[in-house]
């Protein structure tokens, strides 16, 4: 005969707030569903443990979630896939399509809206750099870029340049504006994400303009809604909300020209959008939801084969070629509705995952609720493409992955910005081509502070060859200095690094360039916060061969 399984029977544990047996009401409504064994190892458990252990079976003590995940198939699990239609091209803002004169009035409509604090900026950051090699929040990593900024300290100072620039673009008396930041953490990034703010004293951010609140992509409405931040920011005047994953290096957060885009059309949600590089690119894309219907997101693993390889025989690219990249804009009264919506319609996305358990890994159903459900409630939504070459460097995978990895980013974030100076007038004295892509709108808020500033100016490079020298260089006697001139353009991120960067005396020497070479030009103070990292790919994996340095003739 088999034996059965007695749950809290094994050797006696600590007794603790629930003496030696689970909650017998909570132990009853498991067994009602299958899930007793919930409670097998009770009585090897600590107390505190115990403690935690009812506390999340509580939390998810829920008829409908039980109802849902116990009762009914997986295949049931999702929203069942509906008759799709690609993407009307009247929804599309295409980056061919743009006059310069609607560029400039986006750009200015944005700083207009900005200057009056109608925008906050949500940050989904729940996410930890697990797959990066990291147990601290993805946000915290830093993706080898010369001066060694995380993906956190690259988008508050983004934000302190469109405070700045929104600013001076109204009548306002003070230097900036205040773009509110809700980051929404996990429970597991939580503690650790205020931690690495606070120490960093909120890279330059006002405390009081920084909110952080648990629940992270998933739960994001539920979480807006349930912390009344959705109320925090209707107090403080907002209107128009951008949301964006923390996993991108080359977010461009409050874009002025995407927020005067979107006010210009008058929609309740928007979102940027890439082509798809090719048909398995693990993406989701934006379909219509039937002929007339509203625009939503399918995943990628929710896609048939013959749907990601259908090309229109008109055109020769992919029918489903919008790639969602989580950079979205809302209205605050659309969310505010949609919150409330999705809590009531309980719409779900199935993901399988490999849980741990006292058995080995078992395999369990997730369900998923994401940012981009919101666009299937939406009225109107519209879609804004952008260079992918600018706006997408997702940081997902370990170096030594195919894609999407610290090294990608840092790749296309020094490409980008060596394009910036080029197009603001400064000159690239290396040989490598720089794969100029696309326009460069004379709006970039990166780029509208260097505008004009590199005009005729020469990029060779001076660097000191002794180590340990600790002054401008307009103050070092020119017996105390050898001047190495380097043909190739690499610039600082801020002030601060510019010294603690500088190649040591035997990379000097042996001719090399480690890529975390600085410059020193009047450049420095005007680009230090705004142009962050510049360099050449050929700095970034071998060595620059010693012919390409010459020693110059030094004089007073």
């Amino acid at each position: 005969m088999k034996e059965e399984m007695v749950v809290g029977m094994s050797a006696p544990g600590p007794v603790g707030r629930w003496g030696a047996a689970p909650p017998q009401a909570l132990l009853e409504r498991m067994k009602d569903y299958g899930q007793e064994g919930a409670f097998a190892l009770w009585d090897d458990l600590s107390p505190e443990d115990r403690e935690l252990l009812v506390r999340d079976i509580e939390v998810s003590n829920n008829a409908r979630w039980f109802d849902l995940g116990f009762h009914v198939p997986w295949e049931r699990f999702g929203i069942p896939m509906p008759a799709v239609e690609p993407v009307p091209e009247s929804s599309v803002s295409k980056v061919e399509d743009r006059s310069p004169e609607d560029k400039e009035r986006w750009w200015k409509k944005g700083l207009k809206a900005i200057s009056e604090g109608k925008l906050a900026v949500v940050l989904l950051a729940g996410g930890q750099g697990t797959r990066l090699g990291s147990s601290d929040p993805k946000g915290c990593f830093n993706i080898g870029l010369p001066s060694g900024k995380s993906l956190f300290q690259l988008q508050a100072e983004r934000i302190l340049c469109v405070q700045k620039l929104a600013a001076q673009s109204s009548e306002s008396p003070s230097n900036t504006v205040p773009i509110h930041w809700y980051i929404m953490t996990s429970p597991f990034t939580d503690a650790a994400t205020r931690k690495f703010f606070e120490t960093r004293r909120y890279f330059g951010l006002d405390a009081d303009q920084v909110a952080k609140a648990p629940d992270g992509n998933g739960g994001v409405y539920a979480a807006l809604k349930s912390k009344k931040l959705m109320e925090d920011m209707a107090a403080r005047g907002v209107k128009y909300v951008d949301c964006y994953g923390v996993d991108n290096a080359l977010v461009r957060v409050a874009d002025p020209t995407f927020l005067g885009y979107f006010i210009d059309k008058g929609v309740s949600s928007a979102a940027k959008v890439v082509r798809k590089a090719y048909p398995q690119e693990n993406v989701g894309v934006f379909v219509q939801r039937g002929r007339g219907g509203p625009l939503s997101v399918v995943e990628y693993s929710e896609m048939d084969a013959a749907m990601t390889t259908e090309i229109n025989q008109s055109t020769g690219r992919l029918r489903y070629c919008w790639s969602n990249i989580c950079l979205h804009m809302f209205t605050l009264d659309f969310l505010n509705q949609v919150a409330n919506s999705l809590e009531k319609d309980s719409v779900y996305h199935l993901a399988e995952k490999k849980i741990p358990s006292i058995h080995g890994f078992t395999t369990g159903l997730k369900l998923e609720q994401f940012i981009f459900d919101a666009f299937t409630y939406s009225p109107s939504t519209a879609l804004f493409e952008v260079m992918r070459e600018e706006e997408f460097a997702p940081v997902k995978n370990a170096n030594g992955a195919t894609y999407d990895t610290p090294d990608s980013a840092k790749l296309m974030l020094l490409r980008l910005h060596s394009r910036w100076v080029v197009a603001a007038g400064g000159f690239l004295t290396h040989s490598v081509p720089l794969y100029m892509t696309g326009n460069f709108s004379p709006s970039s808020y990166i780029q509208k502070l260097c505008r004009g500033l590199c005009r005729s100016f020469s990029t060779f490079l001076l660097c000191w060859r002794e180590s340990g020298s600790n002054l401008p260089w307009a103050n070092i006697p020119c017996a105390e200095r050898d001047i190495v001139l380097v043909p190739v353009l690499v610039l600082c991120c801020s002030s601060v690094d510019h010294f603690k960067s500088l190649p040591n005396q035997r990379n000097i020497r042996n001719g090399h360039d480690s890529g975390d070479i600085h410059m020193h030009l009047q450049l420095r103070q005007l680009i230090a916060q705004n142009l962050q990292d510049v360099t050449l790919e050929s700095g970034l994996k071998k060595p620059m061969p010693s012919r390409t340095w010459r020693k110059a003739a030094c004089s007073k």
